[in-house]
């Protein structure tokens, strides 16, 4: 009796093309998603090999101004391709002493400033400082407590239903200069009766 093997083979999915190179599968990193994953790669080879990373004056310009650059400008993306282990080793020590967070966006630094407002209006008993941090919330931008909207909204219609309320609206029209005809003949037979009474 021979025995069956039983694989599990896994569904693929025909007509996706594979990626040409490991760079192009690699998923799409933030700058500092790259900055950290390569100084953790610089300090593994270091430890694997047993050889410090020992920058010199050089790198630490080098990375001092790539701080500096990155600091100024959210989004300058380095080429850190050109830049050796230690510069890069320097760079992602210094932005991670310093606490910077270089982000696309300043969603966490507008949920410091929420925060603090809010913390701001609940611990003070002063009404100068409550309306102050009030006020401030009120500006941010999501909350837009004083901005004046207009909204407006577009109806798609089929040219039947246009038709319907045009006709719909013609009626209205009609309907109120009949009624208004209406009054000015009995208000004009009413002065009438009134001059021949006379």
């Amino acid at each position: 009796m021979t025995d069956i093997l039983h694989y599990n083979v896994p569904e693929i999915e025909e007509n996706i093309s594979l990626p040409k190179n490991a760079k192009e599968a690699f998923p799409e990193l933030t700058i500092m998603e790259e900055l950290n994953m390569r100084a953790n790669v610089i300090k593994f080879l270091s430890d694997m090999t047993g050889q410090p990373i020992a920058p010199e004056k050089e790198n630490v310009d080098e990375a001092q101004s790539l701080a500096k650059e990155m600091m100024a400008n959210p989004t300058y993306k380095p080429d850190f391709d050109r830049y050796p282990n230690e510069t890069l080793a320097l760079l992602a020590g210094m932005v991670a002493q310093m606490n910077v967070a270089i982000v696309d966006d300043l969603a966490d630094l507008k949920m410091y400033v929420v925060n603090n407002l809010i913390h701001q209006f609940v611990s003070t008993k002063d009404p100068k400082i409550k309306i102050t941090a009030l006020r401030s919330l009120g500006e941010i931008d999501g909350v837009d407590a004083f901005k004046k909207r207009t909204e407006i909204t577009h109806k798609i219609l089929t040219p039947q239903e246009v038709e319907a309320e045009l006709l719909a609206t013609l009626n209205k029209i009609q309907t109120r200069l009949t009624a208004s005809e209406a009054r000015d003949i009995t208000d004009l037979s009413s002065h009438t009766t009134v001059d021949n009474d006379e």
